[in-house]
């Protein structure tokens, strides 16, 4: 049966077009005749298979898309009520952790429109909220704070590099059998020691100035980075 004159086909150059157009007609066809549910119903597991898929992959802009579209033609669609609302919460806490409370905030809003009360939402967002409020503290007793944090962690990350360094002598000596190698050894943790404790001494003096301020010529002075003791290659 045809279901549009063949000239309305010949108005569209493109194939993709006409098969839209075809569905459009044929779904058309079925809510005139009274299966506007099972219609809804097919497209609403259709679009949640396509945020299951989207979710397997960690894409979860693409999931919470298709979950919505799956809300949009069957509001009470469950397994996609569920979708949307555990992609927005997985999606308010990657913004979070990136420090981008607004957006944070806007996404959990999203998801409160599906699951209006849900205590997991509404105990992210006082998280937030609180961060909103200790960012602003920190911020004005300590402005620099992100650059002297930053600089912290990267030292910790070095001293689990040199940690990793007398690892690898210790594996040496238990097959060469050389005490050299435990001397060395022996030597660079010593120095990683020295190295530990001025870290967390800056770590004690970061969160004393985040707390309650002090001068910056204090903050400059205990903040800053020592020059690292380990031996030169």
């Amino acid at each position: 049966m045809t279901l549009l004159p063949a000239s309305f086909y010949r108005c569209f150059s493109s194939n993709r077009i006409r098969r839209t157009v075809h569905t459009f007609a044929v779904l058309g066809l079925l809510l005139t005749a009274g299966c506007a549910t099972d219609v809804a119903r097919w497209i609403a597991q259709a679009r949640n298979h396509q945020g299951d898929v989207s979710l397997a992959r960690d894409n979860d802009a693409d999931a919470a898309e298709a979950y919505e579209l799956a809300l949009k033609v069957d509001p009470h669609n469950e397994h996609a009520r569920t979708g949307f609302v555990s992609v927005q919460l997985r999606i308010a806490l990657d913004l979070f952790t990136h420090s981008k409370f607004e957006d944070a905030i806007d996404a959990l809003a999203y998801a409160a429109r599906y699951s209006p009360g849900d205590d997991r939402i509404e105990a992210l967002r006082s998280q937030i909220e609180q961060a909103e409020i200790k960012r602003d503290i920190v911020i004005s007793n300590f402005p620099s704070f992100k650059e002297t944090s930053t600089n912290i962690r990267r030292s910790f990350i070095g001293v689990g590099h040199s940690s990793e360094k007398i690892g690898r002598l210790i594996a040496q000596f238990e097959y060469t059998y050389d005490t050299t190698d435990l001397t060395k050894a022996i030597g660079q943790s010593y120095e990683l020691n020295a190295e530990i404790a001025r870290e967390t001494t800056r770590l004690i003096n970061l969160r004393q100035l985040a707390d309650s301020g002090a001068p910056e010529s204090k903050a400059d002075e205990s903040l800053a980075a020592p020059a690292s003791l380990l031996p030169l290659p």
